[in-house]
């Protein structure tokens, strides 16, 4: 079923149960469930769904910048920042996908999907993005492995508390309070660690080339922002409508990351060691309950489960497959943590603020 929506049957005792003599064996246990997936055909691309949803959202942003340069001049056209931001977070996702290989089987189109998305779109880099990414994906949660929850502006394990002071102490005890206003330069920060990358003299893993043509197209993502912005409305006038686009981007993608590890266990060096492939994703990521909506608002994200188990599984089969990965989980009694978005945002919160209470203690 290449190009086709998968028919998904419902599991059975033979796709979901694990003989018990290799429950004890953590590096079996992910195979069945693998088996089963790959016979739904659900590991099989769905380029005309990616097609066409990636052609929407390219009209969808033309049809704002359209909207921008006619309402130049007018106050009314920062109402337009905010939707210009939702369809620059569709990019986003777009370009998430296709850095996992889920649209397309050829490695040269995926990254040249990405590059589209991620560097012209967003301004973005997508080596520096990839490179950051699988290393969560491989340990996701992990204190010390995933650099996600490396202690920074915020800390999100009681091992990295130790030591903070001033300003950094500060953020730490009122981190919870912070969360989203904080995710709010997100954006920003991603094209000033995408350019830091790209233009720094170590350069990571790129040849040459590569680390070219992304730096073009980085500075043709900031030069045609700037050119549209300042030839559609006065200095300041831009500065505002692209703060207002900047901000309200990087809340969107903070509240679509945010559910979805953070609260979760956190591994180490002794506590995960003998998790094999299921336990490490399933035991670390929540899933979010919703229907098409949350689909689209979260970019399939809140199928958190399902994507770390599948990294290449296209975006439209994560919900086909969570019968499949419950059920598995049942029958081994591993436990698949699901909530609804607030509840999530409510657990993630509750985590940071009982990370943050040593430094309240002592404050």
């Amino acid at each position: 079923m290449p190009q086709g929506t998968a028919t998904l049957s419902p599991p059975t005792a033979a796709a979901t149960e694990v003989p018990r003599s290799r429950r004890s064996g953590a590096g079996s246990e992910f195979a069945p469930l693998l088996r089963t997936v790959k016979e739904q055909g659900l590991l099989e691309r769905r380029t005309g769904w990616y097609a066409r949803g990636i052609t929407v959202n390219l009209l969808a942003l033309a049809a704002v910048v359209t909207g921008v340069v006619l309402a130049g001049g007018s106050w009314w056209v920062l109402l337009l920042a905010p939707l210009l931001a939702l369809f620059s977070t569709r990019a986003a996702f777009f370009g998430h996908d296709a850095g996992h290989a889920q649209i397309a089987a050829d490695r040269r189109k995926n990254r040249i999907i990405q590059l589209v998305h991620a560097n012209l779109l967003l301004g973005m880099s997508q080596e520096w993005w990839n490179d950051k990414h699988n290393r969560h994906h491989a340990n996701p949660n992990h204190v010390d492995k995933d650099p996600d929850v490396a202690a920074d502006v915020l800390v999100f394990s009681d091992k990295h508390v130790a030591g903070r002071a001033g300003l950094r102490g500060w953020l730490t005890r009122h981190q919870a309070w912070l969360f989203f206003p904080l995710t709010t330069l997100e954006g920003i920060a991603l094209k000033i660690y995408g350019f830091q990358a790209v233009f720094s003299r170590a350069g990571g893993r790129q040849k040459r080339g590569e680390r070219v043509l992304e730096g073009v197209l980085l500075l043709a993502h900031v030069a045609g922002y700037a050119a549209l912005l300042l030839a559609a409305m006065p200095v300041g006038q831009a500065v505002l409508f692209a703060l207002v686009h900047q901000m309200v981007l990087g809340l969107h993608l903070g509240m679509a990351f945010a559910p979805n590890h953070k609260g979760m266990e956190m591994p180490d060096e002794e506590t995960g060691k003998d998790w094999g492939h299921l336990r490490r994703q399933v035991l670390t990521s929540r899933n979010i309950r919703g229907g098409h909506v949350t689909d689209w608002f979260l970019g399939g994200l809140n199928y958190q489960i399902e994507h770390h188990l599948f990294p290449s599984m296209p975006r439209p089969h994560l919900r086909l497959a969570q019968p499949l990965v419950r059920a598995h989980c049942r029958a081994l009694g591993i436990p698949f943590t699901e909530t609804g978005l607030v509840e999530s945002y409510r657990q993630a919160l509750t985590h940071l603020h009982e990370v943050g209470e040593p430094l309240r203690q002592t404050a």
